[in-house]
């Protein structure tokens, strides 16, 4: 089976988490990792400037149970859902082995405090840097200036952007040419699942994918657009091409 798995004209991979963190962290060059899921896809349907920088992504991870049915239904091949806390968990417990440094960008000064103080028992060799952006709908190039020198003077392992999709996507494809490390990639909501703010669904639900369904119930306001809206037009959109058998975005 190819690495790689196109997806509604996305090249998803895949490879396992394991396999992902352990070459982004040995290779010769900075990869950028992000996911992919049926609102992101959406979203990137009517933004230009998404759409690239999700496709210049080295690696994108199936972060849906609807990029998985996509797998299943267009290939027949059984992708396993890795979401962006399974990459956050997987790159942290390699970077403890190492004991290599992480820079964390996006979210409040709050929140990133209790990341620092939560990851220094749970990954204690990991060396933590944070900076919380200013709350502005786009950053300007001083703003993107300040973020690229103080990632490098950190000289951070990997990088975690987390200002939700697609801000934190854009922000990565407009830095990334600039700054140092192994590893970039945007995780969005993880902030505040590691932090304490917001649960996770337990792992039943997660076995089950119903935590799409968790999340909704507890955030509709913010959520219901994904479920009512997106996941629709994605659906749609999958079953067209699997009727005329076309596989592009």
């Amino acid at each position: 089976m190819s690495e790689n798995i196109n997806i509604l004209g996305y090249n998803v991979s895949s490879k396992s988490i394991e396999s992902i963190v352990s070459e982004a962290l040995t290779g010769s060059k900075l990869s950028i990792v992000n996911t992919i899921n049926p609102h992101s896809y959406v979203e990137a349907k009517k933004d230009k400037i998404f759409r690239t920088a999700l496709k210049c992504s080295d690696v994108i991870i199936p972060d849906g149970s609807g990029i998985v049915l996509a797998a299943k239904k267009l290939h027949g091949v059984n992708l396993r859902k890795v979401a962006g806390a399974d990459l956050f968990f997987e790159t942290m417990t390699s970077l403890n082995s190492i004991s290599g440094k992480v820079f964390f960008l996006g979210s409040t000064d709050e929140v990133l405090e209790k990341i620092k103080n939560r990851a220094a028992i749970e990954f204690p060799n990991v060396a933590v840097e944070v900076l919380s952006p200013p709350y502005k709908p786009e950053f300007s190039d001083e703003d993107k200036q300040s973020f690229i020198d103080s990632i490098n003077r950190s000289s951070s392992d990997v990088i975690f952007v987390g200002l939700t999709a697609p801000k934190q996507e854009k922000l990565i494809y407009d830095i990334s040419a600039k700054i140092q490390g192994q590893m970039v990639s945007g995780i969005g909501a993880v902030f505040d699942f590691y932090a304490g703010s917001v649960n996770r669904p337990k792992q039943i639900w997660l076995d089950m994918h119903l935590e799409w369904f968790v999340r909704l119930l507890g955030e509709p306001k913010r959520l219901w657009k994904r479920t009512f809206v997106s996941a629709p037009i994605f659906l749609f959109d999958l079953y067209r091409t699997k009727l005329m058998g076309k596989n592009n975005a």
